[in-house]
């Protein structure tokens, strides 16, 4: 299973027999929807349907089976809710004996619950953007302290290929803002549960 960066939130799970894509929103942001006919499309907030229908639309809290992956959605409040509302889903993704987070632009408090649901994470997808449309650095440093996973691949940063309706934070200041250094750039992330180290580590993934 190679997992790629499509800009954004975007990201895509590709494996021989299977696409699993997530938060494909690239069209309103001035670039290419990369859905086909027949994949998984996950959403973590609210969005437009794909132009190709994919097999499978999945929005909201709940448990899935897809062949051999297993996906739990965890409801969670959005970057942008008013307390109490939970207008987020985060993404645990159990795929190739890994364990997988993508959080989506959600609200950097988790309670005891949340993070019981998370349990133990191999590789955390978050956001760091900022200014008032997602987490920056800092609050995506705090999350990774609660969820301690093994390693951290950051999304939703500053793109001159892509038309965010606000202003992101660059890629370089979310680095710093994460007070953490990368251990490589990828063009695509091929990790086996024998790769990672016992401490979190950063990873930049380069987008597709």
């Amino acid at each position: 299973m190679d997992i790629q960066f499509c800009g954004a939130n975007c990201l895509l799970f590709a494996g021989r027999q299977k696409r699993v894509v997530i938060d494909d929103n690239l069209a309103d942001l001035g670039a290419k929807s990369i859905t086909r006919e027949g994949d998984v499309a996950l959403f973590t907030s609210s969005h437009a349907d794909p132009a190709q229908q994919p097999k499978l639309i999945v929005d909201r809290p709940g448990e899935y089976e897809i062949g051999d992956i297993s996906i739990y959605g965890i409801a969670a409040r959005a970057h942008i809710d008013e307390p109490g509302q939970q207008n987020a889903t985060m993404y645990k993704i159990l795929i190739d004996d890994l364990t997988i987070l993508v959080t989506g632009h959600i609200y950097p408090e988790l309670n005891d619950g949340q993070l019981e649901n998370i349990g133990m994470v191999d590789i955390m997808f978050v956001p760091v953007g900022n200014n008032g449309y997602t987490l920056d650095g800092v609050d995506a440093l705090k999350l990774i302290k609660k969820i301690e996973p093994k390693l951290v691949v950051p999304t939703h940063y500053d793109d001159p290929k892509l038309h965010f309706p606000v202003t992101q934070h660059s890629l370089d200041q979310a680095i710093h803002d994460l007070a953490m250094e990368p251990k490589e750039t990828v063009a695509k992330l091929r990790i086996k549960p024998t790769d990672l180290s016992d401490t979190t580590q950063l990873v930049v993934l380069q987008r597709s």
